[in-house]
């Protein structure tokens, strides 16, 4: 896979930083932004990913995750596991106070399917 640009996710209104992850090993294939280790939240929200989904696969939900929100005080942290490769996910971290979380997921969304990541 060549290397994908995060660079356009800048435009989200309170962008703090992301990451492209491989969901099944935890490595960060792709990072951009300041002010957190990417390769530790990679290999973390890993976890969370596969947690999720052994869930739902549990529960027989037979469903797709489209994304899951984690909610701090002063962020938000977004993980959506890519449409078109779901074993990849990208990973978004907003601030709470700048962003509006609707509008984010929309650009997040359209960022997906602006880029090619098979």
């Amino acid at each position: 896979m060549a290397k994908i640009s995060l660079e356009p996710l800048r435009s989200i209104d309170g962008y703090v930083a992301s990451a492209l992850v491989d969901s099944e090993s935890g490595m960060l294939l792709s990072g951009d932004g300041t002010g957190i280790s990417l390769e530790l939240a990679a290999a973390g929200n890993t976890e969370v990913i596969k947690a999720k989904r052994k869930v739902a696969a549990a529960l027989k939900l037979n469903d797709t995750i489209e994304d899951v929100l984690i909610s701090l005080t002063k962020q938000y942290h977004l993980l959506r596991p890519l449409e078109s490769n779901q074993k990849l996910f990208l990973y978004v971290v907003l601030d709470r106070v700048k962003s509006n979380l609707a509008m984010a997921r929309h650009e997040l969304r359209t960022f997906e399917k602006s880029v090619d990541f098979s």
